[in-house]
């Protein structure tokens, strides 16, 4: 087990009645001018927007809002939210929605107190020296990013991250209710998000981790049993909490200590999705089961080890390869239960772009990974798996 520092600050806010903390939250942190950032009106259906707006109304709190977040979040709305958090003084901000609205916050929050250009964060590794703190509430469980310390956004043709402990948001409000009526598809793509993320902590190479690797399990049966009882009863208050929790868990860094995460398999996909505006957990549901494939002759032993505690695959019964196939095969299966694409051809893709993704893939460094570090010809082959 590596040596680690554990420190999530999030308060989280668990529940049916978890928005009436609102007021109590913005006392505690004396803001004084609020920025809410959200995707849709849907918020306002739900009564989120009105009931922030009223509470800052009664807190004398200077009220701005910006409804315009897009799937594969934007550097453009980024630098417009920028400048108007310089404009209203912003002190505080509030993502409502999944992963893209809380991580277009986060990059305004570290965009507001810098005097150059945002992307300089996620482009040439600059570290901000301060930001403007950052609360979500979640009505789209997937990503995890309102416990996590990690910002996705896409300039239209690469998708880069920034990671650093102070955009951890201060404060999660997670009420399952919010997510009852999500359609079949984001739900099912949140679900593949998910058990991406636990995929991708799972396999390390490193020895005695026992904890971690039990927990894991543990979450991907627990992800897979509550997705399963969605796709019979959407509205399944119970599995939605589970699920909402599970977000959150598997994103939150207790599963990264003492071990290495690889997010190849991540990477790979932040291609696709750059390249082709495609979902990111129905990308996941294509890229794992490929990338499993490609293990299997490289490097299966962990892979064995999960199609065993997972799926109980007997080591007796098959050599560590055939069982790494055979948790590709568990896996493909399931993400097909959840009625998600698990090819490239399903969504029209073909092989002209694979050279092109793989190279940008790897402009940042030689290779991308940790379980097996992925080189520019290891993405085409994994790619070519996913056709």
């Amino acid at each position: 087990m590596l040596d680690f520092n554990y420190n999530n600050r999030s308060e989280i806010i668990f529940g049916k009645n978890s928005l009436t903390k609102i007021p109590s939250i913005l006392k505690k942190h004396q803001v004084k001018s609020l920025l809410l950032i959200y995707s849709g009106d849907f918020i306002k259906y739900l009564g989120i927007w009105g009931f922030i707006k009223e509470s800052c109304e009664s807190l004398n709190i200077n009220f701005s809002s910006c409804g315009k977040v897009v799937p594969n979040p934007k550097i453009e709305l980024v630098r417009d939210l920028v400048n108007l958090g310089k404009e209203k003084s912003v002190d505080f901000i509030i993502a409502v929605g999944g992963g893209s609205s809380i991580d277009t916050a986060k990059a305004v929050s570290i965009g507001i107190n810098y005097d150059g250009d945002v992307w300089d964060f996620f482009d040439k590794g600059i570290i901000p020296q301060s930001s403007v703190p950052v609360g979500a509430i979640t009505t789209l469980p997937a990503s995890g990013s309102e416990t996590s310390n990690a910002s996705i956004i896409s300039n239209g043709l690469l998708k880069k991250g920034f990671e650093n402990d102070m955009i951890i948001p201060k404060f999660a409000i997670m009420n399952p209710s919010y997510t009852l009526g999500l359609p079949s598809y984001q739900t099912s793509c949140g679900c593949a998000d998910i058990l991406s993320h636990l995929l991708e902590r799972y396999f390390t190479n490193e020895k005695h981790v026992d904890t971690t690797d039990y927990l894991i399990e543990g979450a991907i049966k627990a992800l897979m049993l509550n997705a399963q009882r969605l796709m019979d009863n959407p509205q399944n208050y119970d599995a939605r909490a589970e699920i909402q929790w599970l977000a959150s868990i598997s994103h939150s860094g207790i599963l990264d200590t003492g071990r290495m995460a690889c997010w190849g398999s991540h990477r790979i996909e932040h291609e696709l999705s750059a390249q082709y505006n495609i979902t990111h957990g129905e990308g996941m549901a294509i890229v794992f089961p490929a990338w499993c494939i490609y293990m299997a002759d490289k490097n299966p032993e962990k892979l064995a080890q999960l199609a065993n505690r997972v799926f109980n695959v007997d080591y007796n019964n098959y050599t560590q390869k055939e069982m790494a196939i055979i948790l590709s095969n568990k896996l493909k299966d399931f993400f097909k239960s959840l009625k998600l694409a698990t090819s490239l051809k399903e969504l029209d893709i073909t092989s002209k772009d694979f050279e092109t993704m793989a190279k940008r893939a790897t402009s940042d460094s030689e290779y991308v990974g940790h379980y097996l570090p992925l080189y520019s010809n290891d993405i085409v082959n994994i790619l070519n798996l996913a056709l």
